[in-house]
Formats: C-alpha cells, structure tokens, sequence
C-alpha cells in the first residue's frame, strides 16, 4: 500500500519526502500557509516524485474545470481533487476524456465511488474518519468500494482519506486498499510503539552495565 502525506506545510514533507508516495492537499491545508497555492503547490512538486493532489475552489461547472486545467497545467505530476457530486462528476467526466488525474474527494458511500469509477475519475477518496464521526463505519464503506471496483475491474485508485489514528492505516493495508493519505501526526505515531521504547531502554541499561 502507498502512503501519502496529508498537508500542505514543506517542512513536514521534507521530513518524509524519503518515504512517502504522494501528497494530497485542500484548500484548508493551503490557506494554513499563507502563500499562493499555486508557489506551494510547484515546491511541493520539486520534493516529491509521485502524484501531488491540489483541490479546485469553484463549484460551478466551468469554474471546476478552469481551475482544473490551471491546476494541471503547473506540473505532470498534478492530481486534480473534485468534490463529489453531479457537477463535479460532469467535470470529472469531461477533464478524464481530457487526461486530466482527478481524485473526487468527499465520498462518504460506495454508490459515490461507483459513480466517479464510471465518469473516469484516476482516483476516489472516501473519508473514513468522518464516516466514524457520525456514527457510521468508515471501514466498512471502504471494503464495499473495493469489493465493486474488483467486481468491475475499475482502474479507478482508492485513497483511503479522513484519516484520525495508526488503527485506520492498518485496517487500510488489511482490505487492500491502494492508497492511505496521512495526516503528519499520525504518520509520526506508526513509528513507535511502548515495548519498542521499553527494549531500547533495556538494551541500553544493559550496555551501561558492561561497560560498568
């Protein structure tokens, strides 16, 4: 399973850029930064090799396709994010048969990612963590996605998005999914673990004690 980071902040990348696969960003995560989306966007593009996710900021349908194409057109490696829904499913459709790499973000159900399976979409994001939120089970949303893009042998990627804990990247890797974007506090969190710290700690003890 590839791992993306999910921010928009060029130190935390940097700190991962030997690991990680990708980036996803939104608007949010952008305006954190207080530059132009367009400057982080083509830094991040020089630090990291694989996919680089940049969100449109219209919702009309000319609109999400002029930002698409400007989005795009910074760099090869650029992976468009479209909010789920009939207009962005149009967009989806119409900037596929362009060549355009979308990612139809905010997908809370597996009739959604049939959807935007079907109108092309490179890649789909449900959001596992917000699913949770509301009482429902993120996981489950994802296995059903994946077992009707197995059904249907979809090209279409799915980036496990939403992501709040280390449990949900490995429930993640466990049903196959393709791809988890991950927060970098979670990220830094599946390095440790308390009996790794406890046998460093032994190991150190017992180092001390043979040089005593």
């Amino acid at each position: 399973m590839r791992l993306f980071i999910d921010t928009a902040n060029i130190d935390q990348i940097c700190e991962f850029a030997w690991l990680i696969d990708g980036v996803t960003t939104n608007p949010s995560l952008v305006a954190r930064e207080k530059r132009p989306l367009e400057e982080v966007i083509e830094e991040i593009c020089g630090i990291v090799d694989g996919p680089i996710n940049a969100e449109v900021s219209s919702l009309d349908l000319d609109g999400i396709i002029a930002d698409a194409r400007r989005l795009a057109g910074l760099n090869d490696k650029i992976v468009v994010k479209i909010p789920m829904g009939e207009v962005g499913l149009r967009a989806i459709a119409a900037l596929s048969a362009e060549g355009v790499q979308t990612n139809a973000t905010l997908v809370f159900s597996a009739n959604q990612a049939l959807l935007a399976a079907k109108c092309g979409a490179t890649y789909v994001s449900p959001f596992v963590g917000r699913i949770d939120d509301v009482g429902g089970d993120g996981m489950s949303v994802v296995s059903e996605i994946i077992d009707v893009y197995d059904n249907y042998g979809f090209d279409t990627e799915i980036i496990v998005a939403s992501v709040r804990h280390p449990r949900h990247v490995l429930d993640a890797a466990l049903l196959g999914a393709d791809i988890a974007t991950v927060p970098h506090a979670v990220l830094k969190k599946m390095f440790t673990h308390p009996l790794t710290d406890v046998g460093i700690e032994r190991f150190m003890n017992d180092l001390k004690g043979r040089s005593g």
